[in-house]
């Protein structure tokens, strides 16, 4: 039997980028968060991320973010889908929690040097 495909989607809140990893003053929570999706993907879980400000219709087009948005806002954001269903809202996990949640080996992460995405430092 084909083990089932794991996908988290990331529902973020508008950003000046993709990842919000950009800017003079980057969130480091934002940095070590993008690593930590890159580290899903090497373990075969299918990474889908949203920007509000990029990809609005995403938003429009899930009906679990939407009715997650209507009841609670834009706090709500972001919202972290785990297979379809609301994982979290508001925050970001960390790599332990994602791990926890595919039943993975948490590694430890590594400390992750935030740079800018928009190229000229500001966006």
């Amino acid at each position: 039997m084909k083990p089932t495909t794991q996908t988290i989607q990331v529902f973020d809140p508008a950003m000046c980028c993709s990842t919000g990893v950009c800017g003079p003053d980057v969130d480091t929570k934002l940095v070590q968060f993008a690593a930590d999706l890159d580290w899903l993907k090497t373990q075969a879980v299918i990474v889908q991320r949203h920007n509000l400000s990029q990809n609005p219709a995403a938003f429009v087009e899930n009906p679990t973010v939407q009715s997650t948005l209507m009841e609670k806002g834009e706090a709500a954001l972001p919202v972290i889908l785990l297979n379809g269903k609301v994982a979290a809202t508001g925050r970001y996990p960390d790599r332990a929690e994602l791990a926890g949640w595919f039943n993975l080996k948490s590694t430890a992460s590594a400390s992750v040097k935030s740079s800018c995405c928009c190229g000229g430092g500001t966006c």
